[in-house]
């Protein structure tokens, strides 16, 4: 780490503006301004002087001990976590407190090592493991401030579940701004304080929310997957995905029309005229209940906006359309795909009109 970075992150840490510092060492706020985007260096007069003023040794300042590589950081957790099993917890917690003040800026090594012994002292029976509270709690905080963002995440994760067994609701909550508005771990774990804070129906409609947003971005999952394996020649994996991508509809209750509307571009690229005919036999059917998940218990507590009564309409003619399109030319001679040619845009298909194709067509 730089000087001007080091600067910078002890100055927030003690909570001073860059005009109060310039002020107390006697220097202007552009010099610290500098410093601080590493534009320049300070003088080696004020070096001590900026240490004592930040609380942190001429060592920390300078980076001397900055940082371990990361098989250096793995060997200290492994040692960690043996010398857990086979000695006092309170003793080995000083001797890994020494360490971390050794290296202040490691933030893996810190937030790694206060996962540890905060996962030790929840599930071993360590006698007065509140009074470590502080400790651990305090390098997490510190983590919060970590460049790595994942460590950033991950200890405000942490902090979350800490709070959260402390029955601190409000506390806990204030460390999910370090998740991304549309994450969805932020939106579960929402929802967890809802259920402990008498939310009830905001947690239910916040885990339906959570199944029906992941039920789409796993449809899109499946679907893009199977396209990679049609690109590839793969008939059976592109027809297991279509199979999987039906499952999910089922289980997920996205109603009939999304349970069977996967697999028309499968069998039109293998030119099956059976399949594709019982496909567009059965979207066709299905097309009046696209709107069945709204009804479903599984989304009970969501709202959903009404469906524009002539939506199912319009999209029977852009099916029909898509349907009646030359790509599908090989279906010539089929009894349902002519009368979709000769009903057209105008008379769209209605369940009663479709006719059971000939499983024995040919193109």
């Amino acid at each position: 780490m730089l000087v001007g970075d080091v600067i910078r992150k002890y100055r927030k840490q003690v909570g001073i503006t860059q005009e109060e510092m310039a002020r107390r060492l006697g220097v202007t706020t552009p010099a610290v301004n500098k410093w601080e985007n590493n534009n320049t260096q300070p003088d080696i007069a004020l070096l001590a002087p900026i240490a004592r003023l930040l609380g942190i040794t001429t060592d920390t300042l300078l980076s001397f001990r900055d940082s371990l590589s990361s098989e250096e950081i793995a060997a200290f957790v492994k040692k960690l976590d043996q010398d857990l099993e086979t000695r006092e917890y309170a003793e080995v917690f000083t001797e890994a407190k020494k360490t971390l003040e050794e290296y202040p800026n490691c933030d893996q090594l810190i937030w790694q090592t206060a996962v540890i012994f905060q996962a030790r002292r929840n599930i071993d029976q360590i006698r007065d493991k509140e009074k470590y509270d502080d400790i651990i709690y305090g390098w997490l905080e510190r983590c919060l401030q970590s460049e790595d963002g994942n460590i950033r995440k991950e200890a405000a994760g942490s902090l979350f579940y800490a709070y959260l067994q402390k029955e601190e609701y409000e506390k806990a909550q204030s460390y999910l701004s370090y998740l991304a508005v549309d994450s969805p771990e932020r939106k579960r774990k929402e929802a967890v304080v809802f259920s402990k804070t008498g939310k009830k129906q905001e947690a239910y409609r916040a885990y339906e929310e959570l199944l029906f947003t992941n039920y789409q971005f796993i449809s899109l999952v499946l679907n893009d997957l199977r396209i990679l394996y049609m690109e590839d020649g793969n008939h059976e994996m592109a027809w297991k995905l279509v199979d999987v991508q039906n499952q999910a509809a089922r289980a997920f209750e996205m109603g009939r029309y999304n349970e069977v509307s996967t697999g028309l571009d499968v069998a039109a690229w293998e030119k099956d005229v059976s399949k594709t005919a019982d496909i567009m036999r059965q979207i066709l059917d299905a097309l009046d209940h696209i709107g069945d998940f709204s009804q479903s218990s599984l989304y009970q507590h969501m709202i959903f906006k009404e469906m524009d009564p002539g939506f199912a309409d319009r999209l029977r003619k852009s099916l029909v359309g898509g349907m009646r399109d030359e790509s599908f030319s090989y279906m010539r001679g089929n009894e349902l795909w002519e009368e979709i040619l000769e009903k057209g845009l105008d008379s769209p298909l209605r369940s009663e009109d479709t006719l059971v194709s000939d499983s024995n067509q040919t193109s």
